[in-house]
């Protein structure tokens, strides 16, 4: 019989520095934004190669967390938390020397893995010092948090931008980095004991991926974020060309609306997680896709005929609520019943949100800016295999059903 696990407890300041760790990130794709034209000149580089930085981070966020993960299970969190923090302020330094557009790209690469590393350890270390309710309301901060980094990000880097040029603002990153660390070092202590630790080389991790990959539950509940999120970032692609070139939207009452669209994502993902904790986790999970789909709909029907503005930005103020809604539950469902392999789990659901987000974004530019339908299709599809991701396999078990601030903690894995 596998002894039961002895839960560390979290200091007054990790669970904000957990909170803190969700921004790399939002921060690293947002805060230089502003800039990308004046990179794009002083570099003499083609549009859609310097659009390749963006690609670039996104793609290492993802291929990050899949190998942080892994790894912050068989070491423990603390000592893969500091590599990650300490390479992602060298990485993000020479980001703001490179010399040319290639070089930008690959160090921007890095930076994304090294970023990754803080949302993965972040989401696992969560599911080590946290149970039940307060579980899910983690979950539901960290979906407020990301929300507001995303606002946080491009106005940062605005301001920023009438200061230092765009090798300042990585500098800012790097130096964003830096107190990270300081504040890692003084708050973060090893939240998975080394008696809980996984054993074995990369055969183990083949084998605990393995052993999520049959799990239904844990399935139902990635496959869905990976949906949910890549219409996010069809959203986050496509609005600016929607709002602003179709519907002729001042680039500030553009930021207006999509400052609206991201407090709605921070107050929905508050409000699921409350929500999810007290009442039910399939069915907060529900609503959220219920809410998403909708305002995937509108976009369809902005695309095939003209619709008024409320409409589309109604349409996706849902679709990012939606989303919002889905995520503390989903990311519940994916973590509760893997204590001891919680950074790998995390690992694949950060991988598949990103990665899914990154194959979505580009889609939504197949008819130039000119259309809303192709943006109003991927939500469609996204959000049609999201629902049939999760919603079509049989009930859930018992032990994912009864998630609430009075539930037991669910057995560890046994190894």
């Amino acid at each position: 019989m596998t002894p039961p696990m002895i839960r560390p407890k979290a200091g007054r300041l990790l669970p904000a520095l957990l909170l803190l760790l969700t921004v790399f990130g939002p921060i690293s794709m947002d805060l230089y934004l502003p800039a990308l034209p004046a990179l794009t000149l002083e570099l003499s580089a083609a549009t859609s190669i310097a659009q390749l930085t963006v690609t670039a981070c996104l793609v290492g966020l993802a291929a990050g967390q899949l190998i942080a993960g892994p790894l912050s299970d068989r070491y423990g969190r603390r000592g893969i938390l500091i590599i990650g923090i300490v390479a992602y302020i060298v990485t993000s330094a020479l980001c703001a020397a490179s010399p040319s557009i290639e070089l930008l790209v690959a160090a921007r690469l890095v930076q994304g893995l090294t970023g990754g590393v803080g949302i993965v350890i972040a989401q696992a270390a969560g599911r080590d010092v946290y149970s039940g309710g307060a579980l899910i309301r983690f979950y539901g901060r960290l979906t407020v948090i990301g929300g507001f980094a995303a606002i946080v990000g491009p106005l940062l880097g605005g301001m920023l931008s009438s200061v230092v040029d765009w090798r300042g603002l990585f500098v800012v990153l790097s130096a964003i980095g830096a107190g990270i660390l300081a504040l890692t070092l003084v708050v973060f202590r090893e939240t998975l004991p080394a008696g809980q630790r996984t054993a074995g080389g990369f055969s183990r991790t083949l084998h605990d991926l393995r052993t999520l990959a049959s799990d239904r539950v844990f399935r139902g509940a990635v496959l869905n974020q990976g949906f949910l999120y890549a219409a996010l970032f069809a959203y986050l692609a496509g609005a600016t060309f929607v709002l602003q070139d179709i519907y002729g939207l001042s680039p500030q009452a553009y930021a207006l609306a999509f400052g609206a669209n991201s407090a709605g994502f921070m107050v929905f993902g508050y409000l699921s997680g409350r929500v999810a904790e007290r009442w039910s986790v399939r069915g907060t999970l529900t609503i959220g896709i219920g809410v998403a789909g909708l305002g995937a709909l509108g976009l369809l029907l902005a695309g095939l005929t003209h619709v008024p503005l409320w409409l589309v930005l109604a349409s996706l103020f849902a679709l990012a609520s939606g989303v919002a809604t889905t995520s503390p539950p989903a990311t519940t469902l994916a973590l509760v019943s893997y204590p001891q392999i919680a950074g790998t789990a995390s690992s694949l659901l950060g991988m598949v949100r990103f990665g899914f987000g990154g194959v979505a974004a580009p889609l939504v530019g197949i008819a130039g800016a000119v259309s809303i339908l192709p943006l109003g299709m991927v939500a469609v599809t996204a959000t049609v295999l999201a629902a049939a991701s999760f919603l079509l396999p049989t009930r859930l078990p018992r032990r994912v059903r009864t998630i609430s601030s009075r539930a037991t903690v669910p057995a560890p894995v046994t190894r």
